[in-house]
C-alpha cells in the first residue's frame, strides 16, 4: 500500500479551508455542544463505523442527553486533503478520547470525511471511521 500524507504546511487555500473545517468541528465536539457539532455537519450526513450506519440526529442524541461527551479529539496525521470543486475528501488519522454510558474510550482512528461546500460553508456529508492498527513489524 502507498504511504500518503501532507504536511499541514504545505496546503493550498482550498485544503486549508477544509482542514480548517474539520480542527473547529473537533473543537466543538470537546466542547460537547450539539448545536455546534450540528452546525459542521449537512442534514443528511451518516457515519460508517463497525457498528454500522448511524445518522446526524442519532448521533447527536447521544449528545444532547450527556450520554456521549468527548475529553479530546486530536488530528494525529492528515492523510490527503482533495477538492474537486464543491466537494471534498480529508482522509486523517484522528486519536480522541470518549465517555460513553460512564466508561471511558480511547480511540485511534483513520477518518474519511466527504464535504460539500454550501452557502454557510463546508459541510460533512459522510463521515467513515476504520480503527488504526499499528504497522506490523517486518523480519530482518
Amino acid at each position: 500500500m502507498e504511504k500518503v500524507g501532507i504536511d499541514p504546511s504545505d496546503l493550498t487555500a482550498e485544503q486549508q479551508a477544509i482542514y480548517d473545517t474539520s480542527e473547529a468541528w473537533s473543537c466543538a465536539v470537546v466542547a460537547n455542544d450539539a448545536d455546534a457539532i450540528a452546525s459542521f455537519m449537512d442534514d443528511q450526513w451518516i457515519m460508517v463505523s463497525e457498528r454500522g450506519v448511524a445518522t446526524k440526529e442519532h448521533f447527536l442524541s447521544f449528545v444532547r442527553s450527556g450520554q456521549l461527551t468527548h475529553s479530546a479529539m486530536d488530528l494525529a496525521e492528515v492523510g490527503r486533503i482533495t477538492v474537486l470543486g464543491d466537494i471534498a475528501v480529508m482522509a486523517a488519522r484522528v486519536t480522541n478520547t470518549a465517555h460513553f454510558a460512564g466508561q471511558t474510550y480511547e480511540a485511534n482512528e483513520w477518518t474519511s470525511d466527504v464535504f460539500r461546500l454550501t452557502a454557510s460553508g463546508w459541510k460533512c456529508i459522510v463521515t467513515h471511521i476504520t480503527p488504526a492498527l499499528e504497522a506490523p513489524s517486518l523480519p530482518n
